[in-house]
């Protein structure tokens, strides 16, 4: 991650998000997907938003992107109303949304590109040389006149990828952008990200499974979890609080299942196994002291240690510690935030 990357300031946002909620349903039967949440990206950032499923993640998404409307709040992109100004917000936003139809499969992979910029009133002729060279860069080449619905998957989304950028929008919402690429084009998009924003100062927002990615390209990260904002920071401030509570155990068998949930439960372990006649697993405890009373409680069930390596932490162990965290909160005030 470059160090230069200044952090994230509300001053004269791109983004702007106040009070959003969101509510499915009425009465017993309401769901509140997003509950009052509010935030600010900059201009030339790229920011990560991350949540598991029902975190309110793909609700909030859909709210900036005025495909769906909230209950309350207010969203602002460039100057201009979600809601109220669509038309204008459309001419500064692309999104390449995840399981969509984000291209035209009858239509070949330059008339889509004519298409999409023609959209944002772009005259395709003036802007040839930099269809040909997104279609070189992402290897379609020679796929270039083929219909979208001859292509392989991961084609298909990297033609997604490039009509989203042949907009030439100063807002990209990226959804999932990796999946079905191979691992040389994942990390040639990685590259394009960063030189996207650190060189044409385009605001990225990016949702993804794929942490190596987010950790790697993002400058912020937002994490919500049950409608429900947890952490909103910089990606290395976020590993700084984390530092050395990641432990990779292994022990001699056997381990009983009731002891794994108890373990489980008390210390956030995971990622069971059994490797060479070991068991191996992670252990994220919460303190010092908490490592040290996980250890005597394997001493005491008289489980056999036989190697602790500490693990550098990455943004899937913060993720999975925060979210595990705050449900174990809730549950103990009874639900309550």
């Amino acid at each position: 991650m470059s160090p230069d990357r200044s952090p994230e300031t509300a001053v004269d946002p791109i983004i702007s998000v106040r009070d959003l909620t969101k509510s499915y349903g009425r009465g017993e039967n309401s769901v509140q997907a997003v509950d009052d949440i509010s935030f600010d990206i900059n201009s030339g950032t790229v920011v990560g938003i991350l949540g598991q499923n029902g975190a309110g993640k793909t609700s909030t998404i859909k709210m900036m992107l005025g495909l769906v409307t909230p209950t309350s709040g207010e969203i602002q992109i460039a100057g201009s109303d979600v809601l109220a100004e669509t038309h204008e917000v459309y001419q500064d936003v692309g999104a390449m949304l995840e399981g969509a139809r984000n291209t035209y499969w009858r239509l070949t992979v330059r008339e889509n590109l004519d298409f999409f910029a023609s959209l944002n009133g772009i005259d395709p002729k003036n802007v040839r040389s930099h269809h040909e060279a997104l279609i070189e860069r992402y290897g379609l080449k020679e796929k270039a006149n083929v219909p979208i619905r001859d292509l392989s998957r991961g084609m298909k989304q990297k033609v997604s990828l490039i009509c989203t950028l042949a907009r030439q929008t100063g807002v990209v919402f990226l959804d999932e952008p990796t999946l079905g690429l191979d691992v040389e084009t994942s990390l040639d998009l990685q590259q394009e990200i960063r030189h996207l924003a650190e060189e044409e100062s385009m605001t990225i927002l990016l949702s993804s499974h794929n942490m190596d990615m987010v950790e790697a390209v993002c400058d912020r990260i937002i994490i919500l979890h049950e409608g429900h904002v947890i952490a909103d920071n910089r990606i290395e401030n976020l590993v700084e609080v984390f530092q050395t509570q990641m432990y990779q155990i292994t022990v001699e068998p056997p381990v009983s299942e009731p002891l794994k949930d108890r373990l489980g439960k008390r210390y956030s372990t995971k990622s069971w196994c059994k490797i060479g006649g070991k068991v191996q697993f992670e252990v994220l405890p919460s303190s010092g002291d908490d490592f040290y009373n996980f250890v005597n409680e394997l001493q005491q069930e008289d489980i056999e240690l036989v190697s602790i390596r500490s693990l550098e932490p990455d943004l899937e162990n913060i993720f999975l510690e925060m979210t595990n965290k705050t449900s174990l909160t809730e549950n103990q005030n009874g639900g309550q935030q």
